[in-house]
């Protein structure tokens, strides 16, 4: 059962959150400041959290900041703050969706289920083994002939992608949505650009490009 941890000021949004998680078969922890959620995020574990920006003490980036330093547990951020520039700070520090407010609790409830099924879905595998690669699932670590090598989030995730699949070809929009999600309004050349990022960090050739179509990882020898 997944265990969503909410970190909200406003009581009136933490009952609501709260009644319909629980309806959905959510277990739910709450907090009311950037202080006290990281204090529940230690002494209770969970599967997701929910994040707002505008916290006492503490405020979301700070607290997202300071999670993202020792967990990659998904994230999605609930805000009244709309622009741009805030939804960019919060995708630079790798959180996983941004809603906000005021939201539509159906697709909130959608959000939060397309994005433990993509965590979900890498945890069922423990390691993964590809030419001189091994991806730790649980750890989410990659390395290379023995060699720890840094990934952000998007780029374990695209690699595990290809990696599970060794041969197979993967277009564009199939990484795309894998990865960033089917709701993701966005253009496919930021597959491309993580690509290129993880080619940078891996063996040549690991990832081969299919013209045309999209990537593959080819199958060892």
């Amino acid at each position: 059962m997944n265990r969503i941890l909410i970190i909200e000021d406003e009581p009136e949004i933490q009952e609501l959150l709260t009644a319909y998680l629980n309806s959905e078969g959510y277990i739910v922890t709450l907090a009311g400041d950037g202080v006290s959620a990281l204090e529940r995020f230690h002494s209770a574990p969970c599967n997701l959290v929910l994040l707002d920006i505008m916290l006492p003490k503490i405020d979301g980036f700070g607290v997202c900041e300071l999670i993202r330093q020792e967990s990659d547990v998904p994230i999605i951020m609930l805000t009244a703050l709309d622009d741009e520039a805030k939804q960019l700070r919060g995708f630079k520090l790798k959180i996983d969706d941004y809603i906000t407010k005021p939201f539509s609790i159906p697709v909130l409830l959608q959000k939060i289920a397309a994005v433990l099924r993509r965590s979900n879905h890498i945890a069922e595998y423990d390691m993964i083994h590809c030419q001189n690669i091994l991806l730790n699932t649980a750890s989410r670590e990659c390395f290379v002939e023995g060699l720890k090598v840094d990934l952000t989030k998007r780029e374990f995730d695209l690699l595990f992608e290809l990696a599970k699949t060794p041969g197979r070809v993967l277009t564009r929009e199939g990484l795309l949505n894998r990865v960033w999600g089917y709701d993701f309004f966005g253009d496919c050349r930021i597959v491309d650009s993580h690509i290129k990022n993880l080619r940078k960090k891996l063996p040549n050739q690991l990832i081969e490009t299919i013209r045309g179509v999209g990537y593959r990882v080819p199958k060892s020898n």
